[in-house]
């Protein structure tokens, strides 16, 4: 019932292409950010690349990969999707996340020596086949997303049958990896883990759906979006599946409600940053001349409605109009940039970084605590 839900939400996912964005964990970022990655990976014993090798390997995966090879020579997101989950181990971020959570909480004083044994490099095998699901759920959601709303088609995204096939290929895919997950998830033997991590589940369908209302025009032209609704659909949508899977780590090793909290307090704040980031990345990075695409429900846009009011907000909508009647959204960048949205998006994504930096401080000081505050202090640099 979850995973048609998921489908038939994510079949109107991308009524705007240009407007999706990856973020800071997806792509392949600075210098800074790739020497963080790499330290990370020493540090739990393997490249996070390795966490995704049982699931590439796997005869039916294998199946599905010949039949999404033939969507080459089109346009159709799919095939992107597929090669960063080859090729770019920044995707593997938040299982990454898990390990070190892991492994900087260490073992609790309730487990038992028996299992102390079963650790490798300090992490629990428990506990790496649940960054393993982590990563199975949020790139079935990618897999998911990349489906292509058809009345939008050109002939030059490709010829529309291999557009349809390559959605249908997006359903089946991120089912497929979505019931691995599950499988995987009953295999842990632990209630309140598949509790938490189902909820995380239900949680991404929820904020989906809040999405793909405010990606559209019609739906970032509306008042109903405040930073304070912002938040609450951006947990929903990118923060409440690493938070839950950061306690659901910190329960699977026997650790207390106050390393379970911290661990989740820990996971939400990062992701709330991380999303952050990504909204700025447009009014940041963006140079003269290059074309120009984000969401009206960034949080830069968001913070600059609430500033402007709603009456000069609408005034600046209709300014920035094309002749057809749609937006000029480097005009409106313009716009946005001439108040202070962008700053406050910057201050608000600072504090769920130091939020994220307070909570992991109350763990023992190691090279995985170290790890977790220098991809804190990367997402917070722009």
């Amino acid at each position: 019932m979850l995973v048609a839900t998921w489908s038939r939400l994510s079949c109107k996912a991308l009524s705007s292409r240009g407007q999706r964005t990856l973020s800071l964990f997806s792509n392949s970022g600075p210098p800074a950010w790739t020497k963080v990655v790499s330290d990370a990976e020493k540090i739990v014993g393997y490249p996070t690349s390795f966490m995704n090798l049982r699931c590439l390997l796997n005869d039916e995966l294998t199946n599905v990969a010949m039949h999404v090879s033939k969507l080459i020579g089109t346009q159709h997101p799919l095939l992107n999707t597929a090669r960063g989950f080859v090729n770019d181990n920044n995707l593997q971020m938040r299982g990454m996340i898990v390990l070190l959570m892991s492994k900087a909480a260490g073992p609790s004083h309730a487990a038992s020596d028996l299992l102390a044994q079963d650790m490798e490099s300090g992490i629990y095998p428990s506990q790496r086949n649940l960054a393993e699901i982590t990563e199975l759920i949020h790139t079935a959601f990618l897999v998911h997303r990349g489906i292509v709303d058809l009345k939008e088609w050109t002939i030059s995204d490709g010829p529309l049958k291999d557009m349809q096939f390559g959605n249908k290929m997006a359903v089946l895919s991120g089912d497929f990896l979505l019931a691995n997950a599950c499988t995987g998830l009953a295999q842990l033997d632990n209630t309140k883990v598949v509790e938490l991590i189902s909820s995380a589940i239900g949680d991404i369908v929820q904020g989906l759906y809040y999405e793909n209302y405010n990606n559209t025009e019609e739906g970032g032209l509306t008042d109903v979006l405040d930073m304070a609704v912002w938040e609450e659909q951006a947990f929903l949508s990118h923060g409440a599946l690493l938070a839950k899977s950061c306690q659901a780590a910190m329960q699977l090793a026997r650790h207390d409600r106050e390393s379970q909290r911290l661990a989740y307090k820990y996971g939400k704040h990062i992701s709330l940053c991380n999303k952050l980031n990504s909204d700025l990345q447009p009014f940041v990075k963006s140079s003269a001349g290059e074309p120009v695409s984000f969401s009206l429900s960034a949080a830069p846009v968001v913070f600059h409605r609430q500033i402007v009011g709603t009456e000069r907000w609408h005034e600046q909508l209709q300014q920035v109009k094309t002749r057809t009647n749609h937006l000029d959204y480097s005009k409106l960048l313009a716009a946005v940039k001439s108040e202070k949205g962008v700053s406050s998006a910057v201050d608000l994504c600072c504090y769920h970084g130091n939020k994220a930096l307070e909570a992991i401080q109350a763990f023992p000081s190691s090279e995985a605590r170290s790890a977790l505050e220098n991809i804190a202090s990367a997402i917070t640099k722009f």
